[in-house]
């Protein structure tokens, strides 16, 4: 069974059709990278995939239940299946350590005891250890952003989404962040990620996602969409991306 299945996926926002019948399945251990120009629905797409947004035709399946905002066991899904946004939403008057374990105390997953080994566990996965103390204003924004996939590990998902999460980056901070995200890969986590780092999509997905108006246009392993793609629509935008 595949971790993630998304079938004949509509979903409008009033008259403006935003996915247009999407179909696509995620395996377990795979790197799906999400491309295409902005307003394309990728992040759209991310956002029903959490229940964030529920779709207005189709279907949604992970790890074989179906998803939607009224589901039973909506909670626990979405301990499963984390999400990193662009924005960090790290609590400014909590340090580190209780950001990243607050969501696992509150849901009883792990004890206050033990809250400080779990942060520090999950901190050194991003690199970020020797911050368990300080406060998010004393982190630069790629140090940030880390800290906010720290918090995302802390839960143990068994999935996880990111949206764009190095596009408010300054460009010398991003590859901090990707490399976390290289890492977490290499451990073996699903992950589906909108992105623009052509670089990353090339080198560590394990397939790749073109969207264009609302639709997947093309989808195969990166040799074949970056070498050899198959629309007009796809080689206009690597070719844009290149520079």
């Amino acid at each position: 069974m595949a971790l993630v299945e998304i079938r004949n996926v509509r979903k409008s926002f009033g008259k403006l059709e935003v996915l247009k019948n999407i179909n696509l399945t995620v395996e377990q251990g795979e790197i799906v990278t999400l491309i295409g120009r902005s307003g394309s629905g990728k992040s759209t797409l991310l956002r029903c995939i959490n229940a964030l947004e529920d779709v207005d035709g189709g279907q949604i399946v992970v790890e074989g239940q179906a998803v939607s905002g009224s589901m039973k066991g909506l909670k626990e899904m979405r301990q499963r299946v984390g999400i990193v946004f662009q924005a960090f939403n790290l609590f400014p008057h909590l340090k580190v350590e209780r950001n990243v374990t607050l969501a696992p105390t509150l849901t009883g997953r792990v004890g206050r005891g033990a809250a400080r080994a779990l942060a520090l566990d999950c901190l050194r996965k991003v690199g970020l250890e020797d911050k368990i103390d300080a406060y998010p204003e004393q982190l630069s924004g790629g140090q940030q952003q880390r800290v906010a996939i720290a918090r995302c590990l802390a839960m143990a998902p068994h999935l996880m989404l990111f949206d764009e999460v190095t596009s408010a980056l300054d460009p010398e901070l991003v590859g901090e962040v990707l490399k976390v995200m290289e890492d977490m890969a290499r451990q073996g986590m699903t992950m589906i990620l909108v992105t623009h780092e052509m670089g990353f999509a090339r080198n560590v997905a394990s397939k790749v996602v073109f969207m264009h108006q609302g639709e997947i246009w093309e989808e195969g392993p990166p040799d074949q969409i970056f070498a050899n793609p198959r629309t007009a629509e796809l080689k206009a935008f690597i070719g844009s991306s290149r520079h």
